[in-house]
């Protein structure tokens, strides 16, 4: 047996609830999405986290998301990690040229993290270090590829590593953004670059997304459907006027603005419900994102059914 055979078969007897297993048996799979902290005080990440084992499959951990400067998210992967968790190590473009990217995945890897979701990763115009130069060495694309290569025991000078990787490589898709030919062109893309599972953007009309599955169920990966937790009506006004491929309907809408105030959270939660068991019988899975509701998460999994 084969060192990388013997690593996988280890995981797979470690007990923990592991992504790939899950998908590779066909089970429903649910991974949820964390922020690591602006800062060092990890507590009510790990106590939110805590909560969740043995619950869900996999936890994202976002590379400063929306171009903000937080906790390096290989750190805070091992602590998850630790934790009993399976994490899903989400890997930008735009903070490291290749060099970093390769050094920071063979890092990963030493520290028993096994799935890396590929990402190009927003301007930093957007974020709260407008001055920073974006580095944009490679796109997802290239990162799939590259992690193909590491797998393989090659770096992309071609020069062979001592130990080769073994990880499960995902990316993302979003439903309802461009035309069917373009959606074609982008997952066919992904998938022969490597990617064998997706994390789809926010679903809130299933009509679009039934529709997307039917055309992406041609390529051999798995599909996780994005769940993005509404926390209030300003929320979702927001997603609306500024986040390309979202859109939350008019009477989602109605319903939060009927719940003005203290109940708001708990709309966008009901809400949540509904969409995971609308979605579950066309795709392999969802990627629950809370944001600030982390901590209703076990809530949501327990009235959708998911456990």
């Amino acid at each position: 047996m084969s060192r990388k055979d013997k690593n996988h078969e280890a995981e797979m007897n470690d007990g923990r609830h592991t992504l790939r297993r899950s998908l590779e048996q066909g089970e429903f799979a649910i991974t949820v999405e964390m922020n690591p902290p602006k800062g060092t005080n990890v507590s009510a990440l790990l106590e939110t986290a805590k909560a969740l084992v043995g619950h869900v499959h996999g936890i994202n951990v976002t590379d400063n998301t929306a171009a903000v400067m937080r906790a390096s998210s290989v750190a805070v992967s091992r602590l998850l990690f630790e934790q009993g968790h399976d994490p899903v190590l989400q890997v930008t473009c735009r903070d490291r040229n290749r060099m970093g990217i390769q050094s920071d995945l063979l890092g990963a890897h030493l520290l028993g993290i096994r799935n890396v979701l590929c990402l190009t990763g927003d301007s930093p115009q957007v974020g709260d270090h407008k001055e920073a130069k974006p580095v944009y060495d490679m796109d997802s694309v290239q990162v799939m590829r590259t992690i193909g290569l590491l797998n393989q025991g090659r770096d992309m000078a071609d020069k062979p590593l001592d130990g080769a990787t073994d990880f499960f490589i995902g990316a993302a898709t979003a439903p309802g953004v461009d035309s069917a030919e373009i959606m074609h062109q982008k997952l066919s893309a992904k998938v022969q670059a490597g990617a064998q599972f997706f994390q789809t953007q926010a679903v809130y009309c299933f009509d679009s997304f039934k529709g997307f599955m039917l055309e992406a169920r041609r390529y051999p990966c798995k599909i996780l459907a994005g769940v993005l937790v509404l926390r209030s009506l300003k929320m979702a006004e927001y997603l609306n006027a500024n986040i390309p491929g979202i859109d939350v309907p008019e009477e989602l809408l109605l319903e939060m603005k009927d719940a003005r105030g203290s109940h708001e959270a708990d709309v966008g939660v009901d809400i949540a419900v509904r969409l995971i068991k609308a979605v579950r019988p066309y795709c392999d899975g969802v990627h629950i994102m809370p944001g600030r509701l982390g901590d209703r998460v076990p809530e949501i999994i327990r009235k959708a059914e998911l456990n």
